[in-house]
C-alpha cells in the first residue's frame, strides 16, 4: 500500500485491528506524540519553572556572595573605623557630667558669666529633658551686659570641658541719655543655655569620669 491509497482509505476507528499496518504505524505514532505533548506539560514545564527559579536565587546568592566577600576585604579598614568612633565617643561621653557633677557645672557657667562682666536678673536651670542616653538641662538666662562681654562668656563656656551649647539668645540694646559722657549701650540679654548630663542604663552614673 503506497502513500496515495492509504490517503484514499477510508477506517474505521472501531475496527483499528484490521487497519493495514501502514495506517496502524500512524495512528501508533500519533498516540506516542500526544502522550509526550501531554507528559511535557504536565511534568516537563513545571521542571522548566523550577529551574528558572533555581537560576534566579542562584543569582542572588552569587550576587550576595560577591557583596560580604567585598566586606570581608575590607573588615581591616571597618574595625579600624569602629575603633575611631569608638574613640570618639568615649571622648564625648566623658564630656557629659554626672548627676552629682551637674551642680558644678552651673556653677562654673554661672561664675564664667559673672568673671566676664554680666549681670545677672535670672539664672535659672529648668527640668531636665531625658534623650536616649543623656538628658538636657535647660538654663534661662536674662542678663546685662555689652556686646564684647557677652561674648567673652559665649567664648567661656564653649571652652568648658564638659557640653554647653547656647540656644534662642536675643540681645536688645538699652539706651542711655548722657550728654556728658560717650557711654555704651548696654544689653539685655535673654538667652537659654543647655547642659547636658550622661545617663547610665545600669544606673550607675558614676561610671563616667
Amino acid at each position: 500500500m503506497n502513500l496515495e491509497e492509504l490517503r484514499n482509505l477510508e477506517l474505521d476507528l472501531n475496527r483499528g485491528g484490521e487497519w493495514p499496518w501502514p495506517a496502524r504505524a500512524v495512528l501508533m505514532l500519533l498516540i506516542f506524540a500526544a502522550v509526550v505533548g501531554i507528559g511535557y506539560y504536565v511534568d516537563t514545564s513545571d521542571r522548566l519553572l523550577e529551574l528558572d527559579e533555581v537560576r534566579a536565587k542562584e543569582t542572588a546568592l552569587r550576587e550576595e556572595f560577591v557583596t560580604k566577600q567585598r566586606v570581608v576585604a575590607n573588615i581591616d579598614a571597618y574595625r579600624a573605623q569602629l575603633r575611631q568612633l569608638e574613640t570618639m565617643l568615649a571622648g564625648l561621653l566623658r564630656q557629659l557630667p554626672t548627676r552629682t557633677q551637674m551642680p558644678k557645672l552651673l556653677e562654673d557657667v554661672s561664675d564664667l558669666g559673672r568673671t566676664n562682666g554680666l549681670v545677672f536678673q535670672q539664672f535659672k536651670p529648668l527640668d531636665e529633658i531625658p534623650r536616649d542616653f543623656y538628658a538636657v538641662r535647660p538654663i534661662a538666662l536674662k542678663a546685662t551686659a555689652s556686646y564684647h562681654q557677652f561674648a567673652a562668656f559665649i567664648s567661656a563656656v564653649s571652652a568648658l570641658p564638659r557640653i554647653v551649647t547656647l540656644e534662642n539668645a536675643t540681645l536688645t540694646a538699652q539706651k542711655i541719655n548722657d550728654v556728658n559722657r560717650d557711654v555704651a549701650e548696654p544689653l539685655t540679654i535673654e538667652a537659654t543655655l543647655q547642659a547636658y548630663r550622661y545617663l547610665d542604663e545600669s544606673g550607675t552614673e558614676e561610671a563616667i569620669q
